[in-house]
């Protein structure tokens, strides 16, 4: 398969890759541009290990075909923190001890980052059920939760990053 140029902004910088157009935006991010932050979890979208934010949605990288994102804005982990400034879901992630082993970590974050953005002001129950599609092996969800009702006044009124 031939080569596809495709450009899009990444943690608010300009990239141009030419790339087989069938790749999935996770190895692209994590092969091509060395952004480890978005895990391979199931690979079937599942999980939620390897989700990202694209235009300012929550959505899984490993189902989303590199052509798609032409024109977008993408965010991952690594760049939603503004320089060392952790952002608060960052913060309250680390407070509560909601990143035991990691791996899930920055799927989960930035699910709650899109969550948040559109219930700025939660309920428990309304966080478990828009959490549910992301997994922890770990059982931290206690945690995630307490950390995510934490974050959710620091979030409102905020802009995507």
């Amino acid at each position: 398969m031939a080569a596809a140029n495709v450009s899009f902004r990444l943690n608010g910088k300009p990239v141009q890759l030419s790339v087989a157009p069938d790749r999935t935006l996770l190895w692209v991010l994590r092969t091509d541009l060395g952004l480890n932050g978005a895990k391979y979890g199931c690979g079937i979208a599942q999980c939620g290990a390897c989700t990202v934010l694209v235009d300012h949605r929550a959505v899984r990288s490993c189902s989303v075909d590199i052509q798609s994102v032409h024109g977008a804005d993408v965010v991952t982990i690594e760049g939603l923190a503004e320089g060392e400034k952790l952002h608060p879901l960052q913060e309250a992630f680390i407070a509560h001890d909601a990143l035991q082993c990691g791996y899930c970590t920055a799927g989960m974050i930035l699910t709650a980052y899109d969550f948040l953005l559109r219930h700025p002001n939660p309920t428990r129950e309304e966080v478990v059920a828009g959490m549910d599609d992301n997994l922890c092996r770990c059982g931290a969800h206690v945690r995630i939760v307490d950390a995510i009702l934490e974050a959710a006044p620091a979030m409102r009124g905020t802009q995507s990053p």
